[in-house]
Formats: C-alpha cells, structure tokens, sequence
C-alpha cells in the first residue's frame, strides 16, 4: 500500500504529462502503470491537480448526467474560451475541428460552497444568460479507444476548448430538449441533424453539476459558463471556412477554424 506522500507524487506526475500536453497540443501514450487513475476519485484528483498546476482559471465546465459508474465534468480554462470571435484556433494535426452544438448557462453572481443545498429556484436565479455554444473537442491520447473512462475524466473528458456564440432570448427557451441543427459552410448546407438533449431538460446535468461540487467543498464563480451536453453528437467540420451552427429557432453562430501553432 502505497503511502500518503507516493500517491500524493504519483497524481502530481500524472497531472503534470497531461498539463504538458495540453500546453503544447500533443497527445501521447497512456499514463504510465504507476500513475495511471484505477478509480473515478483518482481521476478527479488528477484533474483537480492539472487545474492547481496550471497559471489558467477555470472559466467553464462541461458537464452531463451521472451514470452507474461514471461521473461526467471538467473543467474548461480561459485561455481555451473564445466568446464571438470571427476566428478560433484549435489543435488539430488533420484539416478540420471537431465540435459539439450544445447550450451554454453563464452564471450570473458566485454559488459558494455550503452545507445546504442549491434549490433549482436558486440556481435558475444565478443564470444571467444562455449563449448558444461549441465544444471543441480533443484529447491528449494517442489512442483514445484504449483508455478507460478514468483516464479520460482525467484528462478533461475530450475537452479542447469552448466557444460561446450570442445570448438566445429566454422566451425562445422554453423548449430545449429537442431541435433541429444545421452546420453550413459559406452558405451551403453541410450537415443536419434531428437535435436530441440526452438529459431531456437540458438544465438537468447544471443542477448535478452545481451539487456535486458543492459536496466536494468547490465554489463556481459569477461569469463562467457551464456546457450541458451536445445535441447533435460531435461532427467534424473544415478549418479555414466559414462555418455556420443554426439552432432551430434560437439562432445561429458562425466562426472560422484555424490551426493553432504550437508555442
């Protein structure tokens, strides 16, 4: 058994490898045997650990409903947040970025720690806006179909990046469990998709998400952005176009993807 201060050492390591890769856009082979997470709390150390070494703040989450054997929330830092630029650079070793449609909650005013819980009133409150969204999606394995789910929550679970396009109306709100999506390129349609929120109420993994972190001792602050799910899976779309995500009836974003260039 190993003790306190070798299994302090080994979520360090682990934590350090994959806050170097993030750093640099490359991705390598599984975490060492020693280091590598068995469990959901090891994973979520390593995680945690990645956000404690790294000078960025975490300025949004991912997040989704739990499972029997999973957990499913990361932590999205500022520098990796682009809210309604013209362009967003991605890492991307093939010539296009793959992106998730989903809807962002931008939280309004802090939700401290505490020992009660958060009502669903209360948190609806703390909701300033709701901004249409992309996650950008990657990861920091060579080949991620050999990883096991821990390693992925601890590598942040695919998450590359967040874009945040314009706030939608709240009247225009009302239904978000369903609706259609439509990807053009400069102005031709390129993908559709008959849009499905796999939680139903799309609020639902935000209010998870907001306990769960509160049993943990963890405060989320005024201004970040919490994603909830993808409604449309994760399509691939070209860099260096003029690419367009249609909301149904809530809206549109547009935005070009480039190659980032490493540091």
């Amino acid at each position: 058994m190993p003790s306190f201060h070798t299994d302090q050492q080994r979520i360090s390591e682990a934590a350090a490898i994959l806050l170097e890769r993030r750093r640099n856009g490359s991705k390598g082979e599984r975490l060492p045997e020693s280091c590598r997470p068995q469990n959901l709390d090891r994973a979520l150390a390593i995680q945690a650990k990645v956000s404690q070494q790294s000078a960025d703040r975490i300025a949004a989450w991912k997040c989704g409903m739990p499972g029997t054997d999973k957990v499913v929330l990361a932590p999205i830092y500022a520098s990796i947040v682009f809210q309604e630029t013209e362009t967003c650079e991605v890492w991307s070793n093939q010539q296009s970025a793959r992106i998730e449609p989903e809807l962002a909650f931008i939280l309004g005013h802090d939700l401290p720690a505490r020992a009660a819980s958060y009502t669903v009133a209360e948190i609806d409150a703390a909701i300033k806006e709701i901004r249409l969204a992309l996650e950008l999606i990657g990861t920091r394995y060579d080949d991620p179909e050999a990883a096991s789910f821990a390693e992925h929550l601890a590598d942040g679970l695919f998450n590359q990046g967040l874009y945040l396009g314009p706030v939608i109306h709240a009247d225009n709100a009302a239904n978000l469990q369903t609706m259609p999506i439509t990807i053009s390129l400069t102005g031709r349609t390129f993908k559709e998709f008959s849009g499905v929120h796999h939680a139903v109420n799309a609020r639902a993994p935000l209010y998870w998400l907001i306990e769960f972190l509160r049993n943990r001792g963890q405060s989320l602050q005024a201004g970040q952005a919490i994603i909830t799910g993808s409604y449309a899976g994760s399509p691939d779309v070209p860099l260096h176009e003029d690419v367009s995500v249609r909301f149904g009836q809530l809206g549109k974003l547009q935005v070009r993807f480039i190659s980032k260039s490493p540091a």
